[in-house]
C-alpha cells in the first residue's frame, strides 16, 4: 500500500454552519493501541524502556511520523534499545501488532460517508500506515487521507491543518474534526474547524448529532 492509496469538545461560540466534511484521527478512534507485547519483548531482552512514552522518546518516533526516518531505521532503533539482540523481524512484528479495531467507529464512518465527505488526518508513520491499510483497509473509509509522514509535519502543528484544508478542499466552519487529544482539537478549532474529542462511540455520536450531523 502506498501513501497515495491512501467525550466531545465542541466550540459553541461559533455560529452553526451546515456540516459538509468530517475529518477523523485514526489512533484511539478507529483502533485501540496496546503496546504491551512490544514492551514485554524489550523487557525480556533487558531494554530500559518500560512504557510507551519512554519508548517513543528513546526512538524519536516523531522523525518517522514526519517522514524523515525510514521504516527499516526505525526498527533498528527499537532493537538497539535491548541489551541482548532481537531479530528485526520479531521487532517489526511486535511493532505492528499493537492495534485492535473499534468496529462501531468504523460503522459510523461508513454510514456517514454516503452524506458527508470523510477524511483521515493522523499522526502516523509509513510502517503503521501501511499495516493499518493492509489489515483493516482504513483508507477505504475515507475520500482521502493525509498521514503525517506524507505531510512532513504532525498535529497539533498548524501546518498540517493548513495542508489538510488545501488537499481536501475544506471549508473550516463546515468541517468537523474528531480526535482523541485535546491539543489537536484546540489547534483545529483555532482555524475555525468544529471539534469533537473522542472518548467513546456514544459520546462522539451524541456530539455529532448536536452539531447537526445526520448520524
Amino acid at each position: 500500500m502506498t501513501a497515495d492509496a491512501i467525550g466531545a469538545g465542541i466550540p459553541r461560540a461559533l455560529p452553526r454552519a451546515s456540516i459538509r466534511d468530517i475529518v477523523f484521527d485514526i489512533g484511539r478512534v478507529f483502533v485501540e493501541i496496546e503496546p504491551r507485547p512490544l514492551l514485554e519483548l524489550l523487557a525480556a531482552h533487558s531494554a530500559a524502556c518500560t512504557d510507551l512514552q519512554s519508548l517513543i522518546a528513546a526512538i524519536a518516533l516523531d522523525e518517522h511520523e514526519c517522514g524523515r526516518l525510514a521504516s527499516a531505521e526505525l526498527i533498528e532503533r527499537i532493537g538497539a534499545l535491548a541489551a541482548r539482540p532481537i531479530s528485526p523481524e520479531l521487532v517489526r512484528s511486535k511493532w505492528l501488532d499493537m492495534f485492535t479495531l473499534a468496529p462501531e467507529m468504523v460503522r459510523l464512518a461508513q454510514g456517514l460517508s454516503s452524506r458527508y465527505r470523510i477524511y483521515l488526518l493522523s499522526n502516523v508513520g509509513e510502517l503503521h500506515w501501511d499495516h493499518l491499510c493492509r489489515e483493516y483497509e482504513l483508507h477505504r473509509l475515507a475520500h482521502d487521507a493525509l498521514p503525517s509522514f506524507v505531510a512532513g509535519v504532525m498535529k497539533p502543528d498548524a501546518a498540517i491543518y493548513a495542508h489538510a484544508e488545501r488537499r481536501f478542499g475544506l471549508d473550516p466552519p463546515a468541517t468537523v474534526f474528531i480526535d482523541d487529544r485535546a491539543e489537536n482539537i484546540a489547534a483545529a478549532a483555532s482555524r475555525g474547524w468544529r471539534g469533537v474529542r473522542h472518548e467513546s462511540y456514544a459520546a462522539t455520536l451524541a456530539a455529532l448529532r448536536e452539531l447537526g450531523v445526520e448520524a
